[in-house]
């Protein structure tokens, strides 16, 4: 059997194929998905790789599988391990962190000002598999970066540096790397932060995403990646933010909701409000992502338990404390019994209603010489119109729909939340990550094929 394409999602513990057929026409087919535990450890991920195409291959009830290209999304070995450097946390700092978040990259550090010895240390113990520098507005403060970049260029690490700060840094910063022999490590793109409150973060993700592409091949495993993958290669939250920024230009501002067995992610497609925006402190982008890695349903399943309570947990699941600590302690990743899901159901709630809190901003009150004065700060998302499921949890337990709507219950006044009008909608297929990467390439086919996914109507 022939298909048009496949998109395998490599992650950290499982490779999932997707198969689609119809490519560029206009009616796309989600046609059937196969998977297979990830074989990073066993040093080639393309082992892993075949054995989900087999699985496919006995989904689809045929002899054989072939194919005309291959995608692929990653998170496996880590993802994309990043540590960014900037000259004031709440501007350039801030500002590379969002691009770096967007483009699906895990920040492990985060510097403002001139590094230290000990930051150093620290970016050496991190082994990033980039480095991203910022600082000062276009013609602004120059000094900062130029430090930071002699220094960074001056240790043994063979990984790519991007420069996304002041302008007039750029000829100075290739001349420090082309001294040390490493202008093919470098990469310069425009200011992430140009001018005093405007964020420019688009033009970086999009180069994170090609240098992620371009050097996944050294990530532990993923050498032999390229014998099998013909076209794109993204981050897998990389690839949801693509997503739902192509869904965002179809159908209006959303947020895409993905609670995972390590973390909850939320990604957010929406521009302030006019009356919000007049009194926000400080810019946020309009496409933002947040990871929160104390709040997966498996891995970090204990600290949700811990924030709940065991006691509550009981009350709440009408349920013995007893039997509330056999099913922390023999918590499984996919949930069977009708207590099982109970439990995992209330564990997504918990990550749902924390992760949307931490996502959106809120009010501040300030007292200057004018008297009291009610500033906003953060991401806005009153203007969402729509809160998309992805992921395991959010697309595969019972009470995904009522769980999802959660985000819009908890507003007590001080919150930049979503308002209960906000539409609800499943990624029911499960491939909002495939669809994005196909979007790389084939974007009308990714939105006809995500919209299905969504029972979405053209009325809507």
């Amino acid at each position: 059997m022939r298909i048009d394409l496949l998109v395998a999602e490599i992650g950290s513990t499982t490779t999932v194929i997707n198969a689609f057929n119809g490519i560029d026409t206009p009616f796309p087919e989600f046609i059937g998905q196969g998977q297979s535990p990830t074989t990073v450890l066993e040093g080639d991920v393309t082992i892993g790789l075949h054995k989900a195409i087999e699985a496919l291959t006995l989904s689809l009830k045929t002899d054989q599988v072939e194919y005309n290209k291959l995608l692929a999304t990653s998170s496996a070995a880590g993802g994309l391990k990043m540590t960014v450097h900037g000259l004031v946390y709440d501007m350039t700092a801030k500002a590379a962190k969002e691009a770096a978040l967007g483009a699906g990259a895990n920040i492990h550090m985060v510097t403002a000002g001139k590094l230290r010895r000990t930051d150093l240390q620290r970016i050496k113990d991190v082994k990033p598999n980039i480095i991203l520098i910022a600082g000062g507005v276009d013609y602004g403060e120059r000094d900062t970066a130029i430090y930071n970049a002699e220094l960074i260029a001056k240790m043994d690490l063979d990984v790519p540096i991007l420069y996304a700060g002041n302008i007039e840094n750029q000829e100075e910063i290739k001349l420090i790397f082309e001294e040390m022999g490493k202008q093919n490590q470098l990469y310069i793109v425009e200011n992430v932060y140009p001018k005093i409150d405007q964020l420019n973060v688009e033009p970086t993700r999009r180069v994170l995403q090609d240098i992620f592409e371009e050097h996944i091949v050294h990530a532990p495993g993923m050498e032999h990646i390229r014998e099998m993958v013909s076209g794109s290669i993204i981050p897998t939250p990389g690839a949801v933010m693509e997503a739902s920024k192509m869904l965002r230009e179809d159908i209006g501002d959303l947020i895409t909701v993905d609670v995972g067995g390590a973390t909850t992610d939320i990604h957010s497609v929406t521009e302030d409000s006019d009356e919000i925006s007049r009194i926000l402190i400080a810019p946020e982008p309009m496409a933002k992502r947040t990871v929160e890695g104390d709040l997966g349903v498996y891995i970090n399943m204990t600290h949700i338990v811990e924030m709940i309570g065991i006691e509550n947990l009981s009350k709440e699941l009408n349920m013995d404390e007893e039997t509330i600590k056999i099913l922390v302690a023999e918590h499984v990743p996919i949930p069977k019994t009708p207590e099982q899901f109970a439990f995992v159901e209330r564990l997504t709630k918990e990550a749902i209603i924390v992760s949307a809190n931490r996502h959106a901003g809120g009010f501040r009150t300030l007292f200057a010489g004018g008297g009291k004065k009610t500033y906003a700060e953060g991401k806005d998302l009153t203007s969402v119109k729509f809160i998309i499921g992805t992921g395991g949890a959010c697309t595969r337990l019972p009470s995904r729909m009522a769980l999802l709507a959660e985000i819009t219950k908890n507003d007590l006044g001080d919150k930049l939340l979503p308002k209960k009008e906000a539409q609800i909608l499943i990624d029911h297929d499960y491939i909002m990550a495939s669809l994005g990467v196909l979007s790389k390439e084939h974007k009308a086919s990714a939105l006809l094929l995500l919209k299905k996914s969504l029972r979405i109507k053209d009325e809507v």
